[in-house]
């Protein structure tokens, strides 16, 4: 068994989308949904950063149950509700559904949280992971995100990218038995970055 860990630069419900019965990696990360090594039961795990004020603290950790195609997750119905609208909710705003190939095979994406900015830079970084990773167990913290305890934290990737290969059987095992025994499965909160939301309502109701 493997451990993935990574550490979330942001967190708005988008990379994991935690939603639903399901938690789905689909978009940033592709060093993550391409390995090789990566393998059905294996484990993802994103840790807080200073740019979320929240270095050392579990974010969310998911297990592995499948691996789509982009152009298999777009066609499962189950995964219909992860399609998103730019126009609804933040659940549906956030939503990672987004990619696939047309009949030439060219990708295309959908309106999503990825087209406004850096459009082609998203599709050429996304795409180039292959696969979208969907998890019926786990555990998505958001903004009550837990700092991960000191003899836990070598988990934590210190470097840009990811880690796994530093990550000891015996370590990621110690970690998923503190992560069931203090956490529910599921999600625990909101994304910590919806707060950037708030704040906006929040200033057009002091301002209206």
């Amino acid at each position: 068994m493997n451990f993935f860990s990574y550490k979330v630069e942001h967190d708005y419900g988008l990379a994991p989308n935690p939603f639903g019965k399901y938690c789905t990696l689909a978009v940033c990360k592709p060093s993550i949904r391409k390995n090789k090594n990566l393998s059905i039961g294996d484990w993802v795990i994103g840790t807080g950063t200073r740019n979320l004020n929240r270095i050392n603290h579990l974010i969310y950790a998911m297990r592995v149950s499948e691996r789509l195609t982009f152009n298999e997750y777009w066609r499962d119905i189950r995964f219909s509700y992860k399609k998103p609208n730019v126009n609804g909710s933040l659940v549906q705003i956030f939503g990672d559904n987004f990619y696939h190939k047309n009949e030439n095979s060219v990708w295309t994406q959908e309106i999503s949280a990825h087209s406004f900015v850096d459009k082609e830079k998203h599709t050429q970084t996304d795409t180039s992971g292959e696969n979208v990773l969907i998890s019926e167990e786990f555990y998505y913290l958001g903004r009550k995100s837990r700092l991960i305890p000191v003899g836990l934290r070598e988990i934590c990737n210190k470097g840009r990218d990811m880690k796994y290969k530093g990550i000891s059987e015996e370590l990621g095992l110690e970690f998923i038995s503190w992560v069931k025994s203090n956490f529910d499965i599921g999600i625990n909160a909101d994304p910590i970055n919806w707060i950037d939301f708030e704040n906006e309502m929040n200033q057009l109701t002091l301002f209206d």
